[in-house]
């Protein structure tokens, strides 16, 4: 029998940060150990393996969501490996290395560019390559990159608007 050979999935999302230059994001994203303070479904992210910050290090990011059954509280939890990172470029590329959501190879992309049409702010986008996961949909994955990049855009402008 043949391995599973399903096309890959793919998906991008894109947020704007109104009020803030691709230059003051980047910074936000650059930290590998600070998803937590921009991503809601995000309680812990710590660097747990290499040099922050350096390619190959690993960075554990957990969740905690109580089931609308009422049942016990579940922790979701990820092993991140940094595999790229480029500040000129404000570019990072990341691989899920074990989970315990439904991740089997997945890979993603944070690129913070200027607006091209000269407005104010800079753009986010969240782009990933992944193996079909059990349980979800493409479209329940692309739906949540897109939220969770909604949310992360709105936290970064709120933390640049309060130091102000």
């Amino acid at each position: 029998m043949e391995p599973n050979q399903e096309p890959k999935w793919e998906g991008k999302a894109r947020a704007k940060v109104r009020s803030a230059t691709a230059d003051q994001v980047w910074p936000f994203l650059e930290d590998f150990s600070s998803l937590h303070k921009w991503l809601p479904s995000i309680d812990t992210c710590r660097i747990v393996d290499g040099v922050a910050g350096q390619p190959g290090c690993v960075r554990y990011c957990a969740g905690t969501s109580v089931p609308s059954d009422g049942g016990g509280e579940t922790v979701s939890w990820a092993n991140e490996k940094l595999l790229s990172i480029d500040p000129i470029g404000r570019t990072l590329s990341y691989e899920v290395i074990d989970n315990n959501v439904g991740f089997g190879w997945y890979v993603g992309t944070f690129k913070v560019s200027t607006e091209s049409d000269g407005g104010e702010g800079c753009t986010i986008e969240w782009s990933f390559i992944a193996d079909p996961m059990q349980g979800w949909s493409l479209e329940g994955l692309v739906t949540y990159v897109e939220e969770s990049l909604k949310a992360i855009a709105q936290r970064m402008e709120d933390a640049l608007q309060t130091s102000v």
